[in-house]
């Protein structure tokens, strides 16, 4: 559970995050999250959001996880930082599962990201695949970025790639993670992500894409790096 420090109200804490606005922050970043509505972007950095969700309360955290949805994107941020620091699993996936329906953005999702799953892979899993059969665009970002951020190098098993061979979800963000995750996996379990790569097994943007991304890694050799320029398609 969580420590209590601060309890607040809802009005509290988007009084707060609009009182931390950076004018210049904002300017800088809106334009890299594309598909948010401006109206709703406050522009507070990460780093001040992730002291502050560990500084509310235990009932403020639980009230305000199931305040959704949100108004401003700080407060999807403030909730993706709560539930990154949540120790208990199986409350971990219930809220999850409840909240990805409401991401929609790429900075929000990967803003998820909780070092205590590590402990529990087994049953994580489980719920990965279940994610990577969704039609929510996000919640098989989510499912991608865990299976590149918790079971790489020799927690890899050939099943991870197949899963994430068969998603369906013709979306750009969906794409950019699976090509994230194959380009990591090129450096971190080279044989069968190039298998995968040699063999054509994704469409020609995650392909190219993958390959972009671990030519562009310090942590991909230079002689992969060179046959992976050759397998790029036109």
């Amino acid at each position: 559970m969580f420590f209590a420090t601060i309890a607040l109200s809802m009005v509290d804490i988007q009084e707060y995050l609009l009182s931390q606005a950076d004018q210049k922050y904002r300017d800088f970043t809106l334009p890299l999250i594309p598909n948010l509505d401006e109206s709703t972007f406050i522009g507070v950095r990460l780093p001040m959001i992730k002291k502050y969700a560990k500084e509310l309360s235990v009932e403020t955290r639980e009230d305000f996880l199931r305040e959704l949805p949100h108004r401003y994107h700080e407060e999807y941020l403030l909730h993706a930082c709560i539930l990154s620091n949540m120790k208990d699993y199986g409350e971990f996936i219930s809220y999850v599962d409840a909240f990805l329906p409401f991401v929609t953005n790429w900075s929000v999702c990967d803003s998820i990201c909780n070092k205590h799953l590590h402990q529990h892979k087994e049953k994580l899993i489980i719920e990965i695949y279940r994610w990577l059969k969704s039609d929510e665009i996000y919640r098989v970002r989510y499912a991608v970025k865990c299976l590149m951020n918790y079971y790489l190098g020799e927690d890899f098993r050939e099943n991870h790639l197949r899963k994430v061979a068969e998603v369906k979800l013709d979306d750009y963000y969906v794409q950019m993670m699976i090509a994230w995750y194959l380009a990591t996996g090129l450096a971190k379990n080279y044989d069968p992500f190039i298998k995968a790569i040699e063999e054509r097994r994704f469409d020609s943007i995650v392909h190219n894409k993958a390959i972009q991304k671990a030519v562009e890694s310090y942590r991909v050799s230079e002689g992969h790096k060179a046959y992976l320029k050759q397998l790029k398609l036109k």
